[in-house]
């Protein structure tokens, strides 16, 4: 299984994009600032671009099975989780069905129906990969 992210410009501490499964869009993207490459701001600096795989394991932090994204450079602990506002992740990838211009909303919505979509693909043993794409 497939997921794309495209973001938008990052604007007021926040990088908004799109998230497409299967080509289709799915929900909006809320994450931290994307910064030039090798700079991070501890805890509000988005990951970077790239292709990563996606397991899901458990979270000691939220106490509960969630997505992890694998083998990101200088970056651990980075999973896809419900939140509104750049406060809400620490370089993590926030998902909503709506967006404003520094936010989304119905968070859990989006978290929910899309953690049954990965659950699903692993239980087919289907690997699933997400490719974040960074304005042009």
């Amino acid at each position: 299984m497939e997921l794309r992210l495209e973001r938008l410009p990052s604007k007021n501490e926040a990088t908004i994009g799109t998230l497409f499964l299967a080509g289709l869009k799915f929900c909006y993207t809320l994450e931290d600032v994307v910064r030039p490459a090798g700079v991070k701001v501890k805890g509000k600096t988005a990951i970077p671009s790239g292709r990563y795989e996606i397991i899901i394991d458990m979270s000691e932090r939220f106490k509960r099975r969630m997505p992890l994204l694998l083998n990101i450079p200088d970056f651990e602990g980075v999973r896809i989780h419900s939140g509104n506002v750049s406060e809400d992740t620490e370089g993590c990838i926030l998902v909503g069905m709506d967006k404003g211009e520094s936010s989304i909303v119905r968070s859990r919505e989006a978290f929910n129906k899309l953690f049954d979509i990965l659950e699903t693909a692993f239980s087919i043993d289907e690997k699933v990969w997400i490719t974040i794409e960074n304005p042009v």
